[in-house]
Formats: structure tokens, sequence, C-alpha cells
């Protein structure tokens, strides 16, 4: 069924391409960001895209007053939650920030919500509330709540909080998407993941140092106990998980309570692996250096992704080569992100 549907957060890199996706099955997008992690040039290129505006807001949405203003004009039938800050890094350097933000922008949703009878929450969850695993791939029935850093814990907690929330409530129907590590970029190259500073995720710092931004990729760590000692992740295609979101709002309209999904590829890359895609995808070279550890990281993360083909109906379907070549196109058309 088509829905009306809040994109909190829906200006970000996961966002954005959710938006397209949604909408072009048919769902009326409603899109709140306040361009923290973002820039408004992504809205012009989202139109050029879709060719078509989605109404926006330029709001914190834990800003209960604004965020009540937008569900009285908008009355939105579902949300699907991104507005939350997602650098592992920073989040070990900041994390009352983190805490403060992203636990308040669930609860103010939740609770307008509520006061304005929508019943459908889709969540941005992610691998990391898996901390270690202590096997691969993983399944959605692993052990949660050992997570190694600030970022991690604020998904962990939200999630607590969306399961007690559905079985307070039960009207509410909570879909939980644990991302594995989305990269790539719309195959038009106009919308990307557009990074401040030195990236923290590896497609877009081997990108950067690919279009000559950056003189080095730093590798951190290759004394992992894995095949050629650098960690190893569970790349995804950021189209294909939007789309996943597709089939999450589906899973919603007929179901209540919570349920959780991983959305990945089941198949665990190095980040050597990547850089030698990569450099044969686009026949570009991409020098890098290793560096120590990274504080919070782990050896290996990738998903079994069996339940979400089974109940979703949802799998990805873009190969690593897509990945890189769309990552690149993006990259080299706009070198400098959406400043460019």
């Amino acid at each position: 069924m088509d829905m009306k549907v809040l994109l909190a957060g829906g200006a970000g890199y996961i966002g954005s391409h959710t938006a397209i996706e949604i909408a072009k099955l048919g769902h009326e997008v409603v899109v709140a960001d306040d361009f923290s992690n973002s820039k408004p040039e992504v809205l012009s290129r989202m139109k050029t895209i879709m060719g078509k505006d989605f109404p926006f807001y330029q709001i914190d949405v834990s800003d209960r007053e604004a965020l009540s203003r937008l569900f009285r004009e908008e009355k939105p039938e579902a949300v699907i939650h991104f507005a939350g800050y997602k650098a592992v890094g920073e989040s070990v350097e900041k994390p009352l920030a983190y805490y403060r933000n992203n636990l308040d922008t669930t609860l103010t949703l939740l609770e307008t919500m509520k006061k304005y009878d929508c019943h459908r929450f889709i969540f941005s969850s992610s691998a990391t509330v898996y901390g270690a695993p202590d096997e691969v791939p993983i399944k959605e029935t692993a052990a949660v709540g050992r997570c190694t850093n600030p970022y991690g814990w604020t998904k962990y907690m939200i999630e607590v909080i969306l399961k007690d929330a559905a079985s307070a409530d039960k009207e509410l129907s909570v879909v939980l998407l644990r991302y594995f590590n989305p990269v790539g970029a719309h195959e038009s190259g106009l919308i990307g993941e557009d990074p401040q500073g030195i990236p923290n995720n590896l497609m877009p710092y081997i990108s950067q140092v690919a279009v000559g931004k950056l003189p080095y990729l730093s590798v951190f760590g290759n004394d992992y106990p894995t095949k050629d000692g650098t960690g190893v992740r569970d790349y995804i295609h950021v189209v294909d998980l939007a789309r996943g979101h597709a089939y999450a709002l589906d899973f919603a309209a007929s179901h209540k309570g919570t349920e959780i999904f991983n959305l990945g590829t089941s198949v665990g890359y190095s980040v050597l692996d990547m850089v030698h895609a990569f450099e044969t995808a686009n026949g570009v070279k991409v020098p890098y250096k290793i560096a120590p550890r990274r504080a919070g990281d782990i050896a290996e993360c990738y998903a079994d992704a069996t339940k979400s083909r089974e109940l979703l109906g949802w799998k990805a379907e873009k190969s690593l080569e897509d990945m890189c070549r769309d990552s690149w196109r993006w990259q080299s058309k706009n070198p400098n992100g959406y400043d460019s």
C-alpha cells in the first residue's frame, strides 16, 4: 500500500537514496533535516533525479514544536528515522553529544507519532549493536549489547526503547533495520556520500585518494585475525539498502510489534579486497599506508541476510563492481561533494 512517509534525516546519505527508491514505488515522501550532516544542494539533486520536489522541513526532529507542526501539516502515516550522528571514532571522543542527539530525536519522534496517530516506525539501526560477534555470518538472533563504542550503544539503546514502546502500544509497528556497511551512490552520480573532513568510512576515503583530494589511504590495522590482516566487513550498495526500506514499509503495514532484519549481502570483504576491487573497476591507483588499529573497531562483521530474503522478500542485487564504479562516478563528478 502507498503511504505518506516522513524521512527524519532524509537529506543525508542513506536518507536521500531511500527517498528516491520509495518515491519510485509510489509512496509520498516528506523530508525533515537540519543539515548537521548534509547539504541543501542534495534536495535540488533529488529533484533532478525524480523530476519533482519533496515537501521539506528544515528542523531538528528533537524540537517538539517544529515536529508537531510538521505532523499537523503533513499527517505522515509512517516514519523512517535516519536522524542520528554516525561516526564511530567521533562518538568515542564526544559520547554525550551522541547520547543526547540520537536518543532525543527518537523519543521526540515516538511521542509526536503517538499524539498524531502515526503507528509505523522504521529505524535505521546498525550491525554495531552486535559488537564483536561470536560467529560470522551474523544472524538477527545473535547476542547484542556488547557494543564497542558510544555510537553502537545509541543504536542498541534505541532498539530497546522501540521494543518497549511497541510492547506497550499494541497499535505500533516497529521494524529495526540493522545496516551493515553502505557504500556506492546513485547511478546518476548526482547524489552520494559527502563526509566532512577526512572520511570515517572506507569507500569515500578510497574515492578521495583516487581523485587526488587525499594523498593516501590509512589502513587501520593489518594484524587482525583475517585472511590479509585487515578488517572484514559486509559492504552493501546504498541503493540496495534504500530498496530494503520499501520492503520494510510494506511489512510494517501488515504487522504489529517489533521485527528485526539484517540488511547486508552476506559476503565479507577485507579493506585490501576493497582497494584492489576499486583499482580494477575504475583503472585508478589507490596508494595506502598501514596505520595503527582504530579504537572500537573489530576484526570481522558480515551478515546472514536469510531472514530479510524470506520474510521481506528483499535481497541485495548490486555487485562489488557496481559499488566501486558508482562510488567513483559520484566522487569524480563531484570531487568536493555537494560543494563542487
